[in-house]
């Protein structure tokens, strides 16, 4: 016997009960990933522009940037920007191709000028973390905010 999927996009669940809960997840799937990114990456901007969690603020952090990793230190603002607003734009769902893009950028200066020469694992400083993180954000240039954005609500481009 064969199962026909409705139109709906959920498929069978390996366990039937399980069935009305995905159903009813299954909308929101793209906004809880979407959002996670963005208030993920949020916290780290947040450290590197107001010195919030354990971060130093934009003088230190530019020190740091210029005499650890080599870079010019008004990086630190340019990615605590990038990293705060473009996380909330991704949270938010507002311009997201655009704050995707920059941090897909922001990501590949970082795996290419600090972490490459690491090796993969970022337990070693690796460019595992920046990479998975600069897949993620490229599939919202992509893909767009989705059905559930500030984007489709003021129909911007999904």
């Amino acid at each position: 016997m064969t199962t026909i999927a409705s139109s709906s996009t959920v498929t069978k669940p390996l366990v039937s009960a399980f069935r009305p809960l995905q159903e009813a997840l299954a909308p929101y799937a793209d906004l809880m990933v979407r959002a996670a990114a963005g208030l993920f990456l949020m916290p780290h901007g947040a450290q590197k522009l107001f010195g919030l969690f354990g971060g130093y603020g934009v003088a230190a952090t530019g020190q740091f940037f210029e005499s650890k990793l080599g870079l010019p230190a008004h990086m630190a603002l340019i990615a605590g920007l990038i990293e705060f607003f473009g996380g909330l734009a991704l949270a938010t769902g507002f311009a997201t191709r655009i704050a995707a893009g920059f941090v897909t950028g922001m990501m590949a200066v970082a795996v290419l000028t600090v972490h490459l020469h690491n090796g993969f694992f970022w337990t070693d400083l690796g460019y595992e973390y920046p990479l998975l993180w600069g897949i993620l954000s490229f599939s919202y240039v992509i893909r767009g905010g989705g059905r559930k954005s500030i984007d489709a609500l003021i129909g911007w481009e999904i």
